[in-house]
């Protein structure tokens, strides 16, 4: 019901007599004050207080049966109208001793009839006042607990009682927050501050120091069975002299730092995503020349034996400086998922290179990855990093050493003509309790302390498998370890070998003879490509902006049969540059290279194919004469 519909509901009196002249007279005095309703005995009178709620009873003395003493001896037993105000009323027994017997009986008031209309109507209409007045209080009261009791707080005061200033809580909703710890908390078993963390004990001593007249003050708090909570702490002093206290309320923020903490995580992985960005473009370029630099001088050379093992070891740094890069900008989401056919056991291999140095001397890990019928279809970057992160958790979760159990096997589906596989990394550690289980693939979200996790390797690793059309089981017990699966699309088609390594395996008969236009603002870059392409026998103008290669093509309109940008130029960037010379030369096959992550930019590039940095003359070739 409404604040309203209460508060504005009759207030009633209930006037008892046996005489119907009496009870018809005291309703017209009094029905304009409220509603009336009248009672001929006692009896009656009893039954009437039990279906509703009096303002005032106006009671006869003088009835059979029941008199009013009688009467009145059983409102005041019954616990709903023992406060009920009372005023007899009498014709006949006038003397002292009978009013000293309605008064011990609880009465208010004792009118004598004939009753005056202007005294008695006076009279009632104090009681009736001060009951409407009742009812507005307590419709207020329980409007302001139904608010309190929908927000997470409680309002508490603080006295002094034998020299210790003890917490009692008065109102709100101190259960909403902390569930069931919050009955050893109403029940006073134990101090508030007991459960404060360690940290902030001082910090919330300090606040509440007498010189202070209010304190504000956020803390956590951590109950009996484990919960933990955020707690803004608002108080003000009450009293004076010695004789203070604290009147306040605890509003439960627990919420409000979670989502703190994930826009801080969420800033972290924003800059760490422009920062990768930004190294793989400066790191794709060094690396595009030194592969060169590399083809250049293997061409160039006649190398020895011990020359040549030199060699091979720069292009495989080299390459293996690429695929790092290339995991970098996966981790930070910013390249787009490359399925390919992975060999399991050359997996295990890469990831076991990986690792090897981070694990410690106290864990063991055991591979099994026997030849399967299936190779697994994914981008290898991404599931590199799945099961590192999943070994580097399940390292974490044995501080004293144990086992990990790293697995490849066919995954069971029931569609043959879509087969799984499944890598499974198992831990003998402490295990994840029930209550969080089901979090634990929440973005943001890690038991780790401060600093020391993101909460993002397991959301990325569901993420990624959900991503790539396989999915995530997670199997755990507390003291026994943990099992996690990844169910992964798998092909029965050979492992992609990739294009031929920088070097004399590429084909390059296609240069000889063509005339090239090579625009790099990296100068690294445009002359050792430059270089390659004029080994291939190919002829190469090039140029370090746009501008100035359409300056020049401007000049002179000779034939040209490939153009080759890079993206990320001062001026005018690659595609532009592309486009205009499109314009100037449309015979000529163009074709754009990129150090940079993914740029939204480059999705509109349909009729240029894009390079990734570092490229071989070989993956030039599949794009440019196609």
């Amino acid at each position: 019901m409404s604040q309203a519909g209460i508060s504005e509901s009759p207030a009633k009196i209930l006037i008892v007599d046996d005489d119907d002249r009496n009870l018809l007279a005291l309703s017209e005095v009094l029905a304009p004050i409220a509603e009336v309703v009248c009672a001929i005995s006692g009896r009656d009178a009893l039954r009437q207080l039990l279906r509703e709620e009096f303002a005032v009873i106006l009671l006869d003395v003088f009835m059979p049966d029941l008199d009013g003493y009688e009467t009145a001896a059983l409102i005041r037993q019954r616990e709903q109208t023992a406060r009920t105000p009372i005023i007899f009323l009498s014709a006949v027994n006038k003397e002292t001793e009978h009013l000293m017997r309605g008064y011990e009986m609880g009465a208010v008031d004792y009118v004598f009839k004939p009753v005056d209309p202007v005294v008695i109507k006076s009279k009632v209409a104090v009681f009736v006042d001060l009951f409407r007045t009742r009812r507005q209080l307590e419709t207020s009261e329980k409007r302001q607990t139904s608010i309190l009791r929908a927000l997470p707080m409680a309002i508490y005061e603080i006295t002094e009682r034998n020299g210790e200033m003890v917490r009692r809580f008065r109102g709100g909703d101190l259960v909403h927050f902390l569930g069931d710890e919050a009955e050893s908390v109403l029940t006073g078993e134990r101090e508030w501050q007991e459960w404060v963390h360690p940290d902030d004990r001082l910090r919330l001593s300090q606040d509440a120091d007498p010189g202070n007249e209010s304190v504000v003050v956020e803390y956590r708090w951590i109950g009996p069975r484990g919960s933990r909570h955020h707690i803004l702490d608002q108080r003000v002093r009450t009293g004076s002299g010695n004789a203070h206290g604290w009147a306040g309320s605890l509003l439960d923020i627990t919420e409000r730092k979670e989502l703190e903490a994930r826009l801080v995580h969420a800033g972290k992985l924003d800059a760490l995503g422009q920062l990768t960005g930004g190294v793989a473009h400066d790191f794709n370029n060094l690396l595009a020349a030194m592969l060169g630099g590399i083809s250049i001088l293997e061409r160039r050379l006649e190398l020895g034996e011990r020359e040549q093992l030199v060699v091979d070891q720069m292009r495989h740094a080299a390459t293996q400086g690429t695929e790092l890069v290339r995991r970098m900008m996966a981790f930070a989401r910013q390249q787009d998922l490359t399925p390919t056919s992975i060999d399991p056991a050359s997996l295990c291999e890469s990831v076991a290179g990986l690792v090897s140095n981070t694990l410690g001397g106290k864990i063991e890990v055991v591979w099994n990855c026997p030849d399967a019928v299936h190779n697994l279809f994914v981008d290898r970057g991404q599931l590199e990093l799945a099961v590192m992160n999943l070994i580097i958790n399940a390292r974490d979760a044995m501080p004293d050493g144990g086992t990990i159990q790293v697995s490849i096997s066919e995954g069971k589906t029931a569609d043959p003509d879509k087969p799984m596989l499944s890598i499974v990394v198992a831990d003998t550690g402490t295990g994840i309790p029930d209550d969080i289980l089901t979090k634990v693939i929440e973005p943001f979200f890690t038991t780790k302390e401060a600093g020391k996790g993101t909460g993002l390797g397991l959301s990325m690793v569901s993420g990624f498998a959900h991503q790539s059309g396989g999915e995530i089981r997670i199997d755990s017990k507390v003291g026994k370890g943990t099992r996690i699966e990844l169910i992964l699309p798998a092909t029965r088609s050979a492992v992609n070998e990739g294009v031929p390594a920088h070097g004399s395996g590429e084909n390059l008969d296609w240069i000889k003879g063509k005339a090239f236009v090579l625009i790099d603002d990296d100068d690294a870059v445009r002359v050792v490509l430059g270089e390659q392409l004029r080994d291939a026998g190919g002829t190469v103008r090039d140029f370090a902006s746009g501008n100035a290669a359409i300056a020049d093509i401007e000049r002179d309109r000779e034939a040209v049969d490939f153009v080759l940008s890079d993206f990320a130029m001062p001026g005018l960037d690659g595609i532009k540059t592309l486009q205009k010379i499109g314009e100037l030369l449309p015979e000529a096959r163009r074709a754009l290279m990129t150090g940079n992550a993914d740029d939204p930019r480059l999705t509109i590039t349909e009729d240029i194919p894009v390079l990734r940095k570092p490229l071989s003359l070989q993956q030039l070739s599949e794009v440019m004469i196609a």
